[in-house]
């Protein structure tokens, strides 16, 4: 059964000088100030489209590399996943940096990377962005 998640942002002014509230229809967060300048110069105490991905990368990411390590039978103790979402106005959004490190009893370096690839092409937020937003991974394992 699909699932809608929802989004709204009502919008005042011009795009310069104008600003938003955007919201989430789950009530889990928000409403969230949103403006351009929030966009290309600095965050402030606001947020950005590009932020807002960038948090839905991180954590579609995290459940698309636990579930990878689950089924190699080494479910993660831990993940900490950062998702950096680059802004160039009059491109877009140009590059999607992922890192993580992981916290993962009884796997092997090489078959850790793997799966975070693996994890990285398969993270639907992953294939949305994929063909028009570069992606890149940065994975390593936590040692005790």
């Amino acid at each position: 059964m699909a699932l809608k998640s929802v989004g709204r942002t009502h919008w005042e002014g011009d795009l310069l000088s104008g600003s938003g509230t955007a919201s989430l229809d789950s009530g889990a967060a928000g409403p969230l100030p949103v403006t351009w300048k929030a966009r290309t110069e600095e965050h402030g105490s606001l947020t950005s489209p590009e932020e807002l991905i960038a948090a839905a990368h991180s954590s579609c990411y995290s459940m698309a590399f636990s579930s990878a390590l689950a089924k190699n039978e080494t479910p993660p103790t831990s993940l900490d996943v950062q998702a950096t979402a680059t802004f160039v106005p009059g491109e877009g959004i140009t590059l999607m940096e992922l890192e993580v490190v992981g916290h993962v009893e009884g796997i092997s370096e090489e078959t850790f990377l793997d799966l975070a690839e693996t994890a990285k092409n398969g993270c639907p937020v992953s294939r949305a962005l994929a063909g028009n937003v570069e992606i890149t991974l940065e994975a390593r394992l936590a040692h005790a």
